[in-house]
């Protein structure tokens, strides 16, 4: 029991710590994408090619001056984002991210709890994800503020339905609500998995979860509740400092958890595409050698002056 509880600790620090780095460079990937197809920089002031950039974010947020309007509902307004952030973090506990794994002479699986209906805990906990949204809008007692919250929690709400309509096919051929037994029926080549099952291919509903997952998370072309083109920035306009970014680092988890769903329902979770006799254990090295040849010839020919420095250097890493 003791072995247990320690392990368990030690599952839920390193997953915590994983994931908040996680979101916090997915940030920072999506801003340097966005720059460079605008032919912009993105962010490079900080650390090398604007890696510290999210360090610094987080600092900057931390002591920024929280504001809070005299005319809010004041529990609620405080319990919105603490809803928005707790239910993101709540779905990926029963998220498996390999087998079963020995530590110390201890058997566990990589993952926090293994539920026997893990996804619809999955589907129950991010539906209560809304209430932060709605109840942000509501508390802020500002009608732009009101109007985002009734515009973004009817957005999430309409397309849990498809979502859901789409995950109960592979459910169905898999037999099973475990996201452990749902990688375990997927085992063995990729013609084995879902979105590729024989005789009934789960194409169609792979590209219908997609694209209500962009929604659910608020990516482009969904991205009507953050109003980015407007003046007021939605559900969320009367919120500041680290409160402001609790709505964000909820919607980057929300991402890591659909990515994650998506990847257990339909493409085989953490099963290789073909045997490792055929040499599937070789996939890591070669894409490990793919990126480090890339960055060594971009480390070549820079295009900005540190890029022969940065690059070169992760290039070896790579190797």
């Amino acid at each position: 029991m003791d072995a247990f509880v320690v392990i368990s600790l030690i599952k839920a620090a390193v997953i915590a710590f994983v994931l908040l780095t996680a979101v916090a460079y997915l940030q920072w990937v999506e801003r340097k994408v966005i720059a460079h197809i605008q032919l912009r920089m993105g962010p490079y002031r900080v650390g090398p090619h604007g890696l510290l950039q999210p360090l610094a974010d987080v600092i900057k947020l931390i002591t920024k001056e929280d504001m809070m309007p005299s005319y809010v509902n004041k529990p609620i307004y405080l319990l919105a984002p603490f809803i928005a952030v707790s239910m993101s973090l709540l779905s990926i506990a029963v998220i498996p991210f390999g087998p079963t794994i020995s530590v110390a002479g201890y058997q566990t699986g990589m993952q926090l709890a293994d539920l026997n209906i893990g996804v619809l805990y999955i589907l129950a906990v991010s539906s209560m994800g809304v209430y932060g949204v709605a109840l942000a809008g509501w508390a802020s007692n500002n009608k732009y503020a009101l109007l985002g919250g009734l515009r973004s929690s009817a957005q999430m709400i309409s397309y849990e339905i498809p979502m859901a309509l789409a995950i109960a096919s592979p459910l169905l051929i898999s037999n099973t609500l475990s996201l452990k037994e749902l990688v375990a029926t997927q085992s063995g080549s990729v013609l084995d998995w879902n979105v590729l099952h024989r005789p009934f291919p789960q194409i169609i509903a792979f590209l219908i979860f997609l694209i209500a997952g962009f929604a659910e998370t608020n990516r482009v072309p969904f991205d009507l509740p953050e109003a980015e083109n407007e003046l007021v920035a939605g559900f969320h306009t009367e919120y500041s400092s680290m409160k402001f970014a609790s709505f964000f680092m909820a919607e980057y988890l929300n991402m890591v958890t659909v990515s994650s769903l998506a990847t257990l329902l339909f493409l085989g979770g953490w099963e290789a595409p073909w045997p490792a006799a055929q040499g599937s254990n070789l996939i890591p090295s070669v894409i490990f050698l793919v990126a480090g040849l890339t960055a060594l010839y971009h480390a070549a020919h820079p295009a900005r002056k540190m890029d022969k420095y940065t690059l070169a250097a992760f290039g070896i890493v790579f190797l």
